[in-house]
């Protein structure tokens, strides 16, 4: 393994802690991530002098994202194109099911959501752009968790490992998760019926691209109140021709129909 350079290391630190805040003050900076005061002043002015931190008030004491992050996002977004992407197909599935669809990808053991179109009923999931969830309690995470190897996922969760839980129906164990990834891998879809959210359940299909790796996965969510209201196969097959109208959007061939 490489090794980590501490200054880089520490600036990235601090970078990530505006994930969650709109803005920071350099004491809280200091507070949170308990290092000394003058490197992260030091951290700071250099972060700040380059774009990515913007300076606040005329003191300067008070910080948030810079322009420089913007643009490497733009250039990011630019060439994956999965986000717009993304959002074309996940509106496309709202408007034929009515609810809350979503785009995400696998980071690790977690799943970041990289597009989304709300449900048009007054209840609905609450969700948004950017957010992680723990893979093994979503649909999208266990669609792509499917794709690993044997070798990959005991890499990921060592046995013995005692897994996360959002709800009271979330798999506790890696072994409990890869008994589901079989059945995911076998049905070519993914399902959690509260593994997340008690009142919400959620179907996920995959994403592929011009390789045919499978790069993200597509899901419906929807309240466990109306889960029932129309055939369980109707939110696969919606489902389905999201994530095959995505991955024909990033190049992937066109596959038959079941």
């Amino acid at each position: 393994m490489s090794r980590a350079v501490p200054a880089v290391s520490r600036a990235l630190d601090i970078l990530e802690l505006f994930r969650a805040e709109e803005e920071l003050s350099a004491p809280q900076i200091v507070t949170r991530l308990g290092l000394p005061r003058t490197t992260v002043h030091e951290l700071l002015n250099t972060l700040a002098d380059r774009g990515y931190l913007s300076r606040l008030g005329d003191e300067g004491t008070r910080y948030r994202l810079g322009v420089r992050l913007f643009e490497l996002g733009g250039a990011y977004e630019s060439r994956l194109d999965l986000a717009r992407e993304g959002t074309v197909a996940a509106a496309l599935v709202s408007a034929r099911s009515q609810e809350t669809v979503h785009v995400a990808v696998r980071d690790g053991d977690e799943v970041l959501y990289v597009a989304k179109t709300d449900s048009t009923h007054s209840v609905r999931m609450v969700s948004a752009v950017g957010r992680r969830l723990p893979a093994h309690c979503t649909a999208v995470g266990k669609m792509l968790l499917s794709s690993l190897s044997r070798t990959e996922f005991d890499v990921l969760y060592p046995p013995g490992r005692q897994l996360a839980k959002m709800t009271a129906r979330s798999l506790g164990t890696p072994a409990e998760l890869w008994q589901a990834l079989d059945r995911v891998r076998t049905d070519e879809l993914a399902h959690e019926f509260c593994e997340s959210n008690d009142a919400v359940s959620c179907v996920a299909a995959p994403v592929h691209d011009r390789t045919g790796a499978m790069v993200a996965a597509l899901s419906l969510s929807v309240p466990v109140h109306r889960w029932t209201s129309v055939p369980g196969s109707q939110w696969d097959e919606w489902a389905r021709e999201g994530a095959a109208h995505l991955s024909l959007s990033l190049g992937a061939p066109a596959k038959p129909a079941r």
